[in-house]
């Protein structure tokens, strides 16, 4: 006997949770139920067939009757966790052709909106306290291609201030909730997620904000703002810290003294409202590296130098932002500003060259 290589264990007062994370099954162990399952991980020899607990144990999956073959991961086991618990998405049922899908789509989309969109906190702020941006500017005709061959990641930047106008068009056409697309919205689509960006959000939920770190912007105080899409408008969020900005970037020190950046995070009560289900995650990280690099590809063709980052220290992020404790997350940062087009910065190029060639 064997115990299963897929079980996540979870302390919950007055019992355990025990998760089969591969098969998407939960138990609720009381202190009986975990002391015998704690004998069998000990020693899974000791299973006997007239206690009932094991039986029970054997039948649910918590106990194989084999040695299981695992996955050679090479990554920690968290990692491993979070990719394998959310495969496969469990399904009671499966739609076998269009009409079914649409009929269960539907049904499904319905149920949902019986419960009223999660409202985030910065919505609430008072409207007198928006910070109204200038109207986005058009970018060159034919420029997509152009972005799409000069984008690359600098990390030199000459601190040089970025004009609001730019930030405008930046934040429109990245986060912004876009008037040209109004026209598409029909009666297919639920009252309240008629919001159209110019990135796919998963089930059109927009679960992702932005948070504008500001250095250096002409027409902006420096500090942190949330960004209203439905408005293209800012508010105020907190001062900088005092400490460089690098230190919330995990001492990538050389961006300093960027300009301007966007700290990408995710609503995770939208997605659970549409999706209850773990492999929902993923579709925020899907949905920040969407506006990641639409963000980018705007900045390279307003003439920017652009810069990424998924390394946060996360606490002091949150707090900064507002989000400690929070349903929403800080998941990214992208920046840009004038730079020279280094993709390393002169005090590490230093160091390499000291090193002399490469044998």
């Amino acid at each position: 006997m064997q115990i299963n290589p897929y079980l996540f264990i979870l302390p919950r007062t007055p019992g355990q949770i025990v998760w089969d994370y591969r098969e998407h099954k939960q138990f609720e162990l009381n202190l009986e139920y975990s002391t015998r399952l704690a004998q069998l991980i000990d020693n899974p020899k000791a299973f006997d067939e007239r206690n009932i607990i094991d039986t029970q144990f054997l039948n649910t999956g918590i106990l194989k009757t084999s040695t299981q073959d695992t996955v050679d991961w090479g990554w920690d086991e968290l990692s491993k966790i979070f990719h394998i618990g959310t495969k496969n998405i469990p399904c009671e049922y499966t739609p076998q052709n269009i009409h079914e899908w649409s009929r269960h789509y539907l049904d499904h989309c319905n149920e949902v909106l019986t419960s009223s969109v999660p409202v985030s906190d910065h919505a609430y702020r008072c409207a007198s306290a928006l910070i109204q941006l200038p109207a986005p500017c058009r970018l060159p005709a034919d420029s997509l291609a152009d972005a799409l061959m000069l984008r690359k990641t600098c990390r030199s930047f000459t601190g040089e201030g970025v004009s609001l106008g730019d930030v405008s068009t930046l934040l429109y056409l990245s986060l912004g909730y876009l008037k040209e697309r109004e026209s598409d919205i029909d009666e297919t689509v639920a009252k309240g997620l008629a919001a159209r960006r110019s990135s796919p959000s998963g089930g059109g939920l927009n679960a992702c904000e932005g948070f504008l770190h500001v250095q250096n912007v002409s027409g902006l105080e420096p500090g942190l703002y949330a960004y209203h899409p439905a408005e293209h408008a800012l508010s105020f969020v907190n001062p900088l810290p005092d400490a460089p900005l690098g230190l919330l970037l995990c001492g990538q020190h050389f961006i300093n003294n960027l300009p301007v950046g966007l700290f990408i995070s995710a609503r995770f009560d939208k997605l659970w409202w549409k999706y209850q289900h773990s492999r929902a995650y993923r579709m925020a990280y899907v949905e920040a590296g969407h506006i990641s690099q639409t963000f980018q590809l705007v900045a390279t063709a307003l003439g920017l130098g652009t810069w990424l980052t998924g390394a946060l220290t996360d606490d002091q992020v949150e707090m900064l932002l507002g989000l400690e404790d929070s349903a929403e997350q800080p998941l990214f940062f992208v920046g840009c500003g004038q730079s020279d087009g280094q993709v390393m910065c002169k005090e590490l190029k230093a160091l390499l060259n000291n090193q002399g060639p490469h044998q």
